[in-house]
C-alpha cells in the first residue's frame, strides 16, 4: 500500500514539474509574441487610420462626435421630411435610436423609425446632449477625386519614370565599383574605401549649395538630369552592401572562370551577379523606394517646371490646398501613392530580406 501511494505521489511530483517546465517554456513566447502584436498595431495605426480618413467626407471629419469608420448621419422619413435620428436614453436604462421631430428645451417628440405608425414619442430633457447615430457610408469617390484634381496619372508617370531610371543607375555604376573593391587588388584599395564610406557620414546641407550651384551652371534645373546624372556614378551606401555580398562568393569561382578563359567582366556577368540576385534586388527596392518619395530634390530642381514634378510634391502642394477643407482626398491621394512601393515589398520581400541580411556578414 505504501508503494502504492509512494508511486502515486512521485507521479504528481512528475507532473507539476513537466507543468512547471512547460510554462516556463511558453510563458516568453507569449510575452514576446505580445510585445510584438503591440508594437505592429503602434506602426500601423497611422496606416490605419489614414485608410479610413480617406473613405470620409468633409462633413463627417468636421464632427466631434463621429465615429473613426466612414459614416454619415442616419436620416429617417417622416410625413414626406427628412429628420435627423440620435441616440436617445430610455427609462429603463437602454438606449434607442429614435428621429427628432419636434426640438424643445426641456422635451423633444420623436418618433421610431421602426415603428413609425405608432406615432410620436415625447422625451424629457435637452435634445442637444444626444449624440448623432451613424450608419455605415464610406466615399471611394475621394480616390477619384484624387485622381482628377492632382493629374495623377501624369505624376504617376514622372515618378516611376524616374524611380526606374535612377534605380537601373544606381545597380550598374554600384555593382562595378563593389566589384572593383572585393575582387581587384590594387594600391590604396583599403584607403579609397575608406575614403568612400566616409561620404556617408557627410552632411547633405553642406553639398547641396555647390551642388545645385553646378546643376544652374549646367543649365540642368528644370529638367530630370540633376536627379537622373548622380545616380550613374555609384554611392557608398549601396557599394558598400554590395561589396560586401560579393565577399561571401569564393574566389575560386573567379579562378575557375578564368581558367575557362573568362575575363574580369565576363565572371562579373556570368560568376558573380547570377548568384549576387538577393543583394541586387535589396538595393534596387532600397533606392527604387527612396526615390519614389523624394521631396527635396523634386523640389529645387522641378519646382520651375510642374509637368515634370513628382506625387510628393504635388501632394505637398496639394495638402496646403484641401488640408482644412477635405482632408480625405489628401489621405486618398497619399493612399494611391504608397501602392507601387508596397507590393513591390510584397513580391520580393523573401528575396529582399535575404539580401539584407547577408550583406552585414563578411566571409
Amino acid at each position: 500500500m505504501g508503494v502504492v501511494a509512494s508511486s502515486a505521489a512521485t507521479t504528481r511530483v512528475r507532473s507539476r514539474w513537466a507543468g512547471l517546465r512547460l510554462r516556463r517554456r511558453v510563458l516568453p513566447s507569449v510575452i514576446v509574441t505580445a510585445v510584438t502584436v503591440v508594437v505592429v498595431a503602434g506602426f500601423l495605426s497611422p496606416l490605419v487610420r489614414s485608410l479610413t480618413v480617406s473613405f470620409k467626407s468633409p462633413d463627417q471629419l468636421a464632427q466631434v462626435d463621429s465615429p473613426i469608420w466612414p459614416a454619415d448621419p442616419q436620416t429617417f422619413e417622416y410625413q414626406g421630411k427628412s429628420y435627423e435620428v440620435f441616440s436617445v436614453p430610455m427609462p429603463d436604462g437602454t438606449s434607442k435610436d429614435l428621429a427628432l421631430v419636434t426640438k424643445g428645451r426641456t422635451e423633444s417628440k420623436f418618433v421610431d423609425p421602426a415603428n413609425a405608425a405608432a406615432g410620436l414619442v415625447t422625451w424629457q430633457g435637452s435634445w442637444r446632449t444626444l449624440q448623432n447615430a451613424w450608419t455605415f457610408a464610406p466615399k471611394p469617390t475621394n480616390f477619384s477625386d484624387a485622381w482628377d484634381q492632382l493629374n495623377f496619372p501624369r505624376l504617376f508617370f514622372n515618378t516611376a519614370a524616374i524611380a526606374i531610371i535612377t534605380t537601373i543607375g544606381t545597380i550598374l555604376s554600384c555593382t562595378l565599383v563593389a566589384y572593383g573593391f572585393a575582387r581587384f587588388r590594387f594600391p590604396g584599395r583599403g584607403k579609397l574605401f575608406t575614403l568612400l564610406i566616409a561620404t556617408i557620414f557627410l552632411p547633405f546641407a553642406v553639398t547641396v549649395i555647390p551642388t545645385y550651384t553646378i546643376f544652374v551652371k549646367l543649365g540642368w534645373v528644370g529638367t530630370w538630369l540633376p536627379l537622373l546624372v548622380p545616380t550613374f556614378f555609384a554611392n557608398a551606401y549601396d557599394v558598400f552592401l554590395l561589396r560586401q555580398y560579393f565577399l561571401t562568393i569564393p574566389r575560386e569561382m573567379d579562378e575557375a572562370a578564368a581558367i575557362d578563359g573568362a575575363g574580369p567582366f565576363r565572371t562579373l556577368i556570368s560568376v558573380v551577379l547570377p548568384q549576387a540576385v538577393p543583394a541586387l534586388i535589396a538595393v534596387a527596392i532600397f533606392h527604387f523606394v527612396y526615390a519614389w518619395n523624394d521631396f527635396f530634390g523634386p523640389l529645387i530642381y522641378l519646382s520651375a517646371n510642374q509637368d515634370l514634378q513628382t506625387l510628393s510634391v504635388a501632394l505637398a502642394r496639394f495638402n496646403g490646398i484641401h488640408s482644412n477643407r477635405d482632408p480625405g482626398i489628401i489621405q486618398a491621394g497619399t493612399l494611391m501613392t504608397m501602392v507601387l512601393p508596397v507590393v513591390m515589398f510584397f513580391i520580393f520581400q523573401r528575396v529582399f530580406v535575404r539580401g539584407v541580411v547577408i550583406t552585414g556578414v563578411e566571409r
